[in-house]
């Protein structure tokens, strides 16, 4: 039986090109070159001038298209056989099934340099009628994913062998096609590199701003200030400012008390999200009645978890309500900006964590978080420094759409341009 067969070609094509696909067995279509058990251990801190390629950072993503021979770590030569400009390096084990086969190319020139793959990796040569970067980028398709979660093998640890990596079928163009296909991807991916780089940038601004318009511990001024205001700020405790309300649950034997209307949230429906508005659970207004859980007002109140994860936040932007997970703060917005108080709120977590108690689970009390303290300025001031973190955080939040939307189109692409 041939290992090379005929297929359609894929739903979009670059003009110019009708010709069907050509479809081969991985094995068919690359060279294997030897891989080392080189882990972590074997790394050293001096230019040594050979680099590795650790099944790890392939994971993590430290590694995916090496442009810089310098991100890679340093090992001793031991004449080991090295790799060359256009090879693909395969991780061949993963803790789940999402990272099996997650993969990375060489696309520098290892003149003056040696690369070795490293631990847990299988390395691949293409041969001359496949563009590296093609054979890249489909390695990353959902294609090639889903051949990964049928054949890898494991309980706590996933793997696939060369063996029956080399059975995948790799649809191929002429090479012309494969270029523009990869062009089209690698532009995509850069703009995505491009716009985490902005969002990282944002990140930091926003975290030396914390710093900045906030007082450091024992002092009573910041260090950034709007013109006007000089006044030392307020040691206050939480609870003389905001009122702190626990959560209840309804019997969950009783149908009567659910689905209803009523918002009620858990503490893992918070994340890192800055509003919530609608809950995943709601309770009727009998489940609100006979329960311990409290209706609270929505653009009032900072939810805040109270265990399993103390101190994550959010502006709850709508009338509702929370399990016992929560202790939440309920807010006077004649004296209080709340989004200055959430934005100071989430540099009290660490205080919260260490006033936490519990054998099972960590978790702080009612009357613990009543006791947090915190400095606080004027409300005009307060109000000035809440709209200067809100436009950060709405940039932020932007530019996170801004990767996503891009991402959705790399995959509707990777869909749409492969067979």
């Amino acid at each position: 039986m041939s290992n090379k067969e005929e297929r359609k070609a894929p739903v979009l094509r670059f003009k110019g090109f009708t010709d069907d696909w050509e479809q081969r067995k991985l094995g068919d279509k690359i060279t294997r070159i030897k891989s080392y058990s080189i882990s972590h251990g074997y790394e050293t801190m001096h230019d040594t001038n050979t680099k590795y390629i650790h099944y790890g950072d392939i994971h993590t993503g430290k590694v995916k298209i090496i442009n810089d021979i310098n991100i890679l770590p340093n090992i001793k030569d031991n004449n080991y056989i090295g790799l060359n400009k256009g090879d693909i390096v395969v991780a061949d084990a993963s803790e789940d099934y999402k990272g099996i086969a997650d993969a990375c190319l060489v696309n520098t020139d290892t003149d003056s340099n040696k690369i070795v793959a490293g631990l847990h990796t299988i390395a691949l040569r293409p041969q001359k009628d496949t563009y590296p970067q093609y054979l890249y980028t489909y390695l990353s398709t959902d294609i090639f994913k889903h051949f990964g979660y049928k054949t890898g093998t494991g309980l706590k640890v996933f793997g696939i062998s060369y063996k029956e990596l080399a059975k995948f079928l790799v649809s191929s163009p002429s090479i012309k096609e494969q270029k523009k296909i990869s062009k089209l991807i690698s532009l995509i991916e850069k703009n995505i590199d491009l716009q985490q780089r902005k969002l990282n940038e944002l990140k930091e601004v926003k975290k030396t701003l914390l710093s900045q318009l906030f007082p450091s511990k024992g002092q009573y001024r910041p260090i950034i200030r709007f013109k006007k205001f000089t006044n030392k700020w307020t040691k206050r405790k939480l609870g003389n400012i905001a009122k702190i309300i626990g959560g209840g649950t309804p019997s969950t034997s009783n149908h009567d008390y659910w689905n209803g209307n009523i918002n009620w949230y858990s503490p893992t429906e918070i994340g890192n999200n800055i509003f919530v508005n609608s809950s995943n659970k709601k309770i009727s207004i009998k489940g609100l009645n006979n329960s311990s859980a409290k209706l609270l007002p929505g653009g009032k109140t900072i939810l805040f978890t109270s265990r399993a994860g103390i101190g994550n936040m959010a502006i709850m932007l709508t009338d509702g309500c929370t399990n016992q997970g929560f202790q939440s703060w309920v807010i006077d917005d004649t004296k209080i900006d709340i989004y200055f108080l959430y934005s100071l709120g989430r540099l009290l977590k660490h205080d919260a964590i260490r006033q936490a108690s519990g054998s099972t689970f960590l978790e702080i009390s009612n009357k613990e978080v009543k006791k947090l303290l915190l400095e606080i300025p004027s409300f005009t001031e307060q109000k000035l420094i809440g709209n200067m973190l809100r436009k950060i955080d709405d940039d932020i939040v932007r530019q996170k759409e801004r990767i996503i939307l891009i991402t959705k189109i790399k995959k509707n692409l990777l869909q749409k341009l492969f067979v």
